[in-house]
């Protein structure tokens, strides 16, 4: 039997990027002040080769896949939906932000990404895009591959040397 063997293929572009503005919240009831970020993003997916086109995924694909997902939060406050010391409502065209009950925020609904996490770290970030890619993945049968894809890797780079990256098995 031939040795199996894998590859990892990774895409991080100049436009696979996003700039938004975030605060998280600390142990206790810690909440900091409202700032933003240049975010870098890179990709990366594992799997064996299609026989017919020797790669794993086509580059096109993923580097659209994710200049989507980017985009859909580039230029937007992020706000966590699942995080228990804040309160993040929707009020006609507004989003409120409250900690601790006491109004903070309030943001025109258009300008807000309501993300279903519990805090708006790199960390964070970097699982969202990576379940929103498997997902799309998923949908357009790995990217268009014959043979399945393996797992998927998101990097969130929110500052030059500052990055989290989170790993999912797609299979």
């Amino acid at each position: 039997m031939p040795p199996r063997s894998e590859f990892k293929v990774s895409v991080t572009k100049d436009n696979i990027v996003f700039a938004s503005a975030h605060f998280i919240t600390f142990p206790g009831h810690r909440c900091e002040t409202l700032h933003g970020h240049n975010y870098r993003t890179r990709v990366s997916v594992q799997g064996g080769l299609d026989p017919e086109t020797a790669y794993v995924i086509d580059f096109a694909e993923l580097k659209q896949l994710m200049k989507r997902l980017v985009d859909e939060i580039d230029h937007r406050v992020l706000l966590p939906l699942q995080n228990a010391k804040l309160q993040v409502k929707e009020v006609g065209d507004s989003v409120t932000v409250a900690d601790e009950g006491a109004p903070r925020y309030v943001f025109p609904k258009r300008d807000c990404a309501l993300l279903p996490i519990p805090n708006t770290t790199v960390e964070m970030l970097a699982q969202y895009l990576a379940g929103r890619a498997r997902l799309e993945l998923e949908r357009a049968g790995g990217g268009g591959n014959a043979v399945e894809l393996k797992w998927i890797e998101v990097e969130v780079e929110e500052n030059f040397g500052q990055s989290a990256t989170y790993r999912e098995s797609l299979t």
